[in-house]
């Protein structure tokens, strides 16, 4: 197939000769077209991240361009599940962080398909989509098998709000396999960035290298460099999944069946609050700033305050490490660069007081959730001044909404909020009582250094995938 002349370059066909719809099925999922391979085991996923921003008189969206199906009808055929979408970068520059939080939701759904393995995920990014690759090679989450990136857009021009530059955490994780494709033809401005990410990658980095390639080489240049550069592209993506580029996975697939537009909300368990549904993930928040808690949320930070509001500001349980019950810990002191030891591993004990000088009982602790041990890890890196570290324990489009109301979004913000605070050893504060519910942990604290003194405080974190991807507070 040669490129056609009178199209416009994004409605150029794909350099492979691939039949669309051979060997391979389309189903619409949402937002989001799910390219099936033939038979019904459950496989591995790449997800296709298209470029930005896109012409002004663009006719038709990224994920119906003929380069995309291309690479999805490849890799269908292969015997891989592959997803395209479109999402908010392909309006400008501008909408980066909406395309950030488009891309988390579509990872969202393609992991909640019966026929995805959601622990066998690609990612794929090409040109402006380089933009928002550093979030995910700087998180590293389990499931990531692998991140591809294509003639990739890597340094933000300027005006627009950086996201995490790829090039400062690209073998942060040595773990995470890497493959940038790099056209030797790339334009000046891109070629720059491209180069130091190179430099900073080291052995961390797989490249495919198209000498003659321009940017957009897989729609552009039809010529036997670039599809032997895209079939090794395909190739190695596949094999990251860990299955032979050529041999489908015969793995059942499961029974459950997931709503075509939107993923399941976690739920607060009926022992906290009957009937009422936890926070959307922060993605699906990033719709709602400034909004009231949910009635789920209140429920439980009611229940919390009024702890915060007994005799010595420690509530008794009845019964603990019941579901939904208030842990009563053994008052914590902490402070940045003072890890208090029980705050690093998230573990909280109980103590009662029996009413006589100098004697006092201990109950049993509630037992440790996923979600506990990851706030635990977020706590010992916050006392131990180490920003990375905390960071590391956030979703990238992670919401943290202050007591006064004021919404973050996404570790820049983050990063740019608890910087200083870490360099002013700022953060003295004791640790009251924990609840777990679920995949939230809801703590007491009393926070010390403040100008209004000791300040009673209500944090509740919200852990999804091994990731805190909500924190509310409440003074």
């Amino acid at each position: 197939m040669t490129r056609m002349t009178d199209l416009p370059p994004y409605l150029q066909p794909f350099v492979l000769d691939v039949a669309q719809g051979a060997e391979h099925r389309v189903d619409r999922v949402g937002e989001l077209d799910f390219h099936r391979p033939a038979g019904t085991a459950r496989t591995g996923a790449i997800l296709l991240i298209h470029g930005g921003p896109g012409p002004a008189d663009l006719e038709v969206r990224p994920r119906g361009w003929p380069v995309y199906q291309g690479y999805a009808a490849a890799i269908a055929q292969r015997g891989q599940v592959a997803v395209t979408f479109d999402h908010s970068l392909i309006r400008g520059l501008d909408q980066l962080t909406t395309a950030a939080d488009d891309v988390e939701a579509a990872v969202g759904l393609l992991r909640a398909d019966p026929q995805v393995d959601p622990e066998q995920v690609v990612l794929w990014f090409f040109s402006g989509a380089g933009l928002l690759a550093g979030e995910w090679l700087d998180s590293r989450p389990d499931w990531l098998r692998a991140i591809a990136l294509s003639y990739p857009l890597l340094a933000t021009p300027p005006g627009v709000d950086e996201l995490v530059s790829a090039a400062e955490v690209i073998g942060k994780h040595k773990d995470l396999p890497v493959l940038l494709t790099r056209v030797g033809r790339e334009r000046e401005e891109l070629a720059g960035p491209v180069a130091e990410f190179v430099s900073a990658g080291g052995a961390a980095l797989d490249i495919i290298d198209v000498p003659k390639g321009q940017h957009g080489f897989d729609m552009l240049d039809h010529s036997e460099e670039s599809r032997a550069a895209v079939t090794k592209a395909l190739d190695w993506a596949i094999a990251h999944l860990g299955e032979d580029p050529s041999t489908p996975s015969q793995l059942p697939i499961p029974t459950t069946t997931i709503p075509a537009t939107t993923t399941q909300p976690s739920k607060i368990p009926a022992s906290a609050a009957a009937g009422t549904a936890a926070p959307a993930s922060a993605r699906g928040a990033a719709a709602t700033t400034g909004t009231a808690a949910p009635r789920a949320t209140a429920a439980v930070a009611g229940e919390a305050a009024r702890g915060a509001a007994a005799p010595g500001g420690i509530a008794s349980p009845s019964t603990a490490g019941e579901p939904g019950r208030f842990a009563a810990p053994a008052r914590q002191t902490t402070s940045n660069g003072a890890a208090a030891a029980s705050s690093a591993r998230g573990e909280a004990a109980t103590e009662t007081s029996s009413g006589e000088a100098g004697q006092s009982t201990s109950a049993a602790a509630p037992a440790e959730t996923a979600a506990s041990r990851v706030v635990g890890r977020e706590h010992a890196a916050y006392e131990a001044h180490d920003l990375e570290a905390f960071l590391a324990m956030y979703s990238p489009t992670a919401q943290l909404q202050l007591g006064d109301g004021a919404v973050m979004r996404g570790r820049r913000s983050l990063r740019e909020h608890y910087r200083p605070l870490f360099e002013a050893g700022q953060g003295k504060r004791e640790l009251v009582q924990r609840m777990l519910v679920g995949d939230w942990v809801v703590e007491q604290w009393i926070t010390h250094g403040t100008d209004h003194g000791p300040t009673p405080t209500i944090s509740l974190y919200q852990v999804q995938e091994g990731l805190i991807t909500e924190v509310r507070f409440l003074a």
